[in-house]
């Protein structure tokens, strides 16, 4: 998902770039009308995927369940796989959801064991929008006030995308070897001294060109290390903390809920950076860097541990109501009638 993202500002980047020989309205009329060109793989694509198996067992079509996860699943990876035991799996966690949850409405999402699911689950989402990711696309700015011509501007900033690409695909491989909660406090913590050390610079003498290409290079290493960390993280938490009952509705308001802070994005970053608004310029490093302070403290008290778990085992951790720093050592025996951990 995160990669996807980082194709289409790769593509931007490009686009632009190759933008700015034009003159007239079709410099900027270009790049509008080419998003034209994406919706129809969107429903080809939506069309031919695969079902979910989770849901086909829900209206009790467990013979599609078993086609829809051999889609989902390739017989050379090497893997021990058994597909039936993974729908008898998938049957017995529905069938505890329905003994432990009151229903599968929006209401439903915000009672009990389910409300914690769902502050973690939008707060993940949330922070994405809100921890400085709005910066990324204006590093052009930066590059030009360091004296770099428009041309090798809109170069570095391909660049950029470039290297959020690099830092996604790098991200595959670190989350096979550490965990959510991990990846996501390393993230943070980075993303919050590095717009630290952006901030910081925008004190310096705007007339010194060298603070400006330090904040671009800074942003570069920002681009990476947020597509690294809380760029890809936030869809594996955001798909894997919800209850598999609740988990459309949950996604849905976590994405809406940042798309709703990304509008205020949209109307915060050019007053803080037009020199005939606000004009903070890197200072709003600062501003966003109080936030990522703010997502790091709540992540250390309530962003648990999932990986490694199943959904069921994730089921009983949130009933228990297990502290987030404890998920990762608690025992769990999601067929126990007791308690169910230890």
């Amino acid at each position: 998902m995160n990669l996807c993202w980082v194709i289409g500002q790769l593509i931007g980047s490009g686009v632009l770039r190759g933008m700015l020989s034009v003159t007239g309205d079709w410099s900027y009329r270009i790049p509008f009308a080419l998003q034209w060109m994406w919706p129809p793989f969107l429903i080809v694509g939506t069309f031919f995927a695969p079902e979910s198996p989770f849901w086909l067992v829900r209206k009790g079509r467990l013979d599609a369940a078993r086609r829809s996860l051999l889609r989902l699943t390739s017989s050379n990876s090497g893997v021990d796989y058994d597909v039936d035991e993974q729908v008898a799996l998938i049957k017995s966690t529905n069938e505890m959801e329905m003994k432990n949850q009151k229903g599968i409405n929006y209401w439903h999402c915000f009672q009990g064991a389910d409300l914690r699911r769902t502050e973690i689950a939008c707060i993940s989402y949330l922070a994405q929008t809100l921890c400085g990711s709005a910066l990324m696309g204006f590093s052009v700015q930066f590059y030009q006030r360091a004296g770099l011509s428009t041309e090798n501007s809109f170069n570095f900033n391909i660049g950029q995308s470039a290297m959020g690409a690099v830092g996604t695909i790098l991200s595959w491989f670190i989350m096979g070897y550490f965990g959510r909660r991990t990846i996501y406090l390393a993230g943070m913590a980075g993303l919050f001294l590095l717009l630290i050390l952006v901030g910081g610079l925008g004190f310096a003498d705007p007339a010194n060109k060298g603070p400006s290409l330090a904040i671009g290079s800074l942003l570069l290493i920002y681009t990476m290390w947020y597509d690294l960390t809380i760029g890809p993280i936030c869809y594996a938490l955001v798909a894997e903390i919800p209850s598999t009952r609740h988990k459309i509705k949950t996604v849905v308001m976590a994405r809406s809920l940042g798309n709703c802070f990304g509008f205020m994005n949209n109307a915060l970053m050019p007053n803080f950076l037009g020199v005939n608004s606000w004009n903070w310029g890197a200072k709003t490093g600062l501003f966003w860097a109080a936030f990522c302070l703010i997502f790091l403290i709540w992540a250390w008290f309530r962003l648990p541990e999932p990986k490694g778990r199943t959904f069921a085992e994730l089921d009983v951790l949130f009933e228990r109501r297990v502290p987030a720093r404890n998920f990762a050592e608690t025992v769990v025996d999601e067929f126990d009638d007791g308690h169910g951990v230890r």
